[in-house]
């Protein structure tokens, strides 16, 4: 697929979502570029990452504990553990998570929650081990 010229929207969405969910991730990504799958990638990166993710009103930790509890709460686990994963990026701790989830178990329901405790627990194990680390 022909690259097309970037907006500015654009530069910052992708240096955002870099900084993020990591480099090597984004590359991958953007590699696996499609004509199909381009006018959707353009759609997460402005409006996801430049939108929302680049606000100045929250910092990213912040912005990373709340998109973990909506994730878990809407049983996206695909998604949840690749913002897991990126909270060695984002700051958000351990203690963050758990206690997003603990928010998740009285708001969303303890099913949600504790899928996502057991996701957490073994995506953590997987990171300590240096699977999926770029």
């Amino acid at each position: 697929m022909a690259a097309k010229k970037e907006s500015p929207r654009q530069r910052q969405g992708m240096a955002t979502r870099r900084k993020v969910l990591g480099k090597a991730y984004v590359d991958a990504s953007v590699v696996g570029r499609t004509e199909f799958n381009g006018p959707f990638l353009d759609l997460i990166t402005e409006s996801a990452w430049s939108h929302v993710w680049s606000r100045p009103n929250w910092t990213k930790r912040e912005r990373s504990m709340v998109t973990l509890a909506l994730l878990a709460a809407l049983g996206h686990h695909e998604e949840f553990v690749l913002h897991l994963r990126a909270t060695k990026n984002t700051g958000a701790t351990m203690d963050d998570v758990r206690e997003a989830l603990l928010h998740v178990a009285i708001y969303a329901g303890v099913p949600a929650a504790n899928t996502a405790m057991r996701i957490a627990k073994q995506t953590y194990a997987e990171m300590d081990a240096g699977k999926g680390r770029k």
